[in-house]
């Protein structure tokens, strides 16, 4: 099978800061593939590439075998984005929000409403379903967002640190639902600073720093080669701190 996201010669400047700097990976299909290092290591940036929310400024970046800088509508069809920043609308109900979102992919109300309770059985929200967003715990709200982002039954499922600030019990929560979708085939990629999560989840991951890519493999081969948990290893790939 061909890989669902291919990248060469990576490259992502801002205002002159060289954010990405040429990272080469691949992503197949039905793996859960995660980019890892602290704040401003470049993860977030090279997400945003992969779901067409901004070009690379340089190298080819290809995603269902299409060019990001040619086929962003036909790419955003076909993967679902679960963000880091809790984007819900609170003016909907959570049932709502699910509807009104699957219009962005011309999906009529009359499949949207049973898509949407089963996205909310999913979720186990059903019981939330004519509730407002501000009457949703943090871990509820999370939930929606990752339900919502499957609405269009992805190929691809993008998730930005997607259990930050989350306390425990409500991050196993989030895990299990990815577990799930992992079984059942989908491919996932994600962003991540909790070494467990990536400990939990990754099939393989990629460990960056300061916009380049430090290893790629799985999480138990590196802690296996280096020795330790995932933060080890990467304090001894990088001499930083996942803090710093």
């Amino acid at each position: 099978m061909d890989p669902i996201v291919t990248a060469r010669g990576l490259t992502k400047y801002y205002n002159g800061l060289k954010a990405v700097d040429s990272i080469d990976f691949q992503i197949e299909q039905g793996e859960c593939f995660g980019f890892l290092g602290p704040n401003g290591a470049g993860k977030t940036t090279v997400m945003k590439i992969i779901y067409c929310f901004m070009p690379p400024t340089s190298g080819d970046v290809r995603v269902f075998g299409m060019p990001v800088t040619e086929k962003p509508s036909e790419i955003k069809a076909r993967i679902g984005v679960m963000p880091q920043d809790v984007n819900l609308d609170p003016d909907l109900t959570v049932l709502e929000n699910l509807i009104v979102y699957a219009r962005y992919f011309d999906i009529p109300k009359k499949k949207s409403l049973p898509i949407a309770w089963e996205l909310l059985d999913f979720a186990e929200l059903r019981e939330k379903a004519s509730s407002k967003i501000e009457n949703l715990s943090g871990g509820m709200k999370h939930r929606l967002l990752l339900a919502r982002s499957l609405v269009n039954n992805p190929g691809l499922l993008i998730l930005d640190e997607p259990t930050t600030g989350l306390d425990p019990h409500s991050r196993h929560a989030v895990w299990e639902k990815l577990e799930n979708l992992k079984a059942k085939g989908t491919t996932l990629l994600l962003t991540t600073h909790y070494m467990e999560e990536a400990e939990k989840l990754c099939d393989r991951a990629a460990i960056m720093d300061s916009g380049k890519i430090v290893t790629i493999d799985s999480p138990q081969h590196l802690m296996r080669a280096h020795g330790g948990n995932l933060e080890e290893v990467y304090l001894k790939l990088t001499g930083r701190h996942l803090e710093s």
